[in-house]
């Protein structure tokens, strides 16, 4: 499982960083950051929310 985000589309508002701090962060700069770009299986439903809950849609799952 790979994290994938457009940081075109991503307008860091921290929803995915509420969901999964463990694999999003939105720091000081304003900018989001991968914490964690292949996390386990023991993360898989929070970046699943995390992607469902992207209000830019910014965020995928991949292979």
């Amino acid at each position: 499982m790979k994290v994938i985000v457009d940081f075109d589309l991503c307008a860091s508002n921290a929803v995915c960083m509420a969901v999964a701090p463990e694999i999003f962060e939105v720091r000081d700069d304003g900018y989001l950051y991968i914490l964690n770009e292949t996390p386990g299986d023991d993360l898989e439903s929070k970046l699943r929310d995390a992607v469902n809950g992207c209000p830019t849609g910014a965020i995928s799952i991949g292979e």
